[in-house]
């Protein structure tokens, strides 16, 4: 019985990989001339509000924002309705809070063809020079509304419906599937 050839070929690295991201989802939609008032109540959380277009991350939270004076924040899975109980309360005259966490599948793309993979279905142009890092839209992917943000090292998407298209498009470029991540992973901070 020999052993494996030195130099023999390994498999490849993949070139994208998808895993679950857990979150609670919240939209925060700004009342009447009370952005500022709004923006005020999520920096004494810790929290940096984008403009349009944009995804900050802080204190194990993502927030994006791909409409006007309107906020999703994703943050660590709670008891079932405590973080949109704790936003309702504190927004009370400045923000009207909705719970989206069942409408939306979050998940967590990383990988070499990300783009590619996403390219074959959605009407931006996700070219690192246009689409940058901490870019956020709403968009259409294999005709599924969907929202997309980059991320220093990978993509964050939204969809509310299957991602069997994702599968389909990816296997070509050697797609893998990963359980889950962490938000506090992908804000850039470590749990001990």
């Amino acid at each position: 019985m020999s052993g494996p050839e030195s130099g023999a070929a390994t498999d490849p690295a993949p070139g994208i990989t998808c895993a679950s991201l857990p979150a609670d989802i919240i939209e925060l939609a700004a009342l009447r001339e009370r952005t500022q008032v709004l923006k005020a109540l999520a920096a004494r959380r810790g929290l940096a509000l984008p403009s349009a277009g944009w995804i900050t991350a802080a204190r194990e939270t993502l927030v994006l924002c791909v409409r006007p004076e309107r906020w999703l924040l994703l943050t660590a899975p709670n008891p079932p309705g405590a973080a949109l109980a704790g936003w309702r309360t504190a927004g009370a005259g400045c923000a009207a809070a909705i719970e989206l966490s069942s409408a939306l599948t979050a998940l967590y793309l990383a990988g070499p063809a990300v783009p590619d993979v996403l390219a074959r279905g959605c009407r931006l142009d996700l070219h690192p020079q246009v689409f940058l890092p901490g870019s956020a839209a709403a968009t259409y992917v294999a005709q599924v509304p969907v929202m997309l943000a980059a991320l220093p090292a990978g993509w964050l998407l939204l969809t509310p419906s299957t991602t069997e298209w994702l599968g389909v498009s990816a296997r070509a470029f050697g797609f893998v599937s990963h359980p889950s991540v962490t938000l506090a992973s992908l804000s850039g901070e470590r749990t001990p």
